[in-house]
């Protein structure tokens, strides 16, 4: 019964890690691709922004491209700058 307990616990700690505060998701499109994995993704409301990608996604190999559809986490202190976090396939 106790390792269940501590795997709750740790299935809980891991989800509250996962939630970033203050961070802004919003879709765009892979305009150019940048040395050192960076990419210009145009947002859906018109903005420019340059993105690097997540670890995660490095990781596992996800190849962007151009023309791809992503999502980019913005934090809201500097709107400029992003991290690719998904793909749309």
């Amino acid at each position: 019964m106790a390792n269940r307990r501590a795997m709750h616990d740790m299935t809980r700690i891991v989800e509250d890690m996962a939630k970033k505060d203050g961070v802004i998701e919003i879709e765009g499109t892979v305009v150019e691709a940048l040395p050192n994995a960076n990419f210009r993704v145009e947002l859906t409301n018109g903005h420019k922004v340059l993105a690097h990608i997540s670890g995660k996604m490095r990781q596992h190999y996800i190849r962007i491209l151009p023309e791809d559809r992503v999502v980019v986490e913005l934090s809201p202190y500097d709107l400029s700058r992003g991290r690719i976090v998904f793909r749309y396939r």
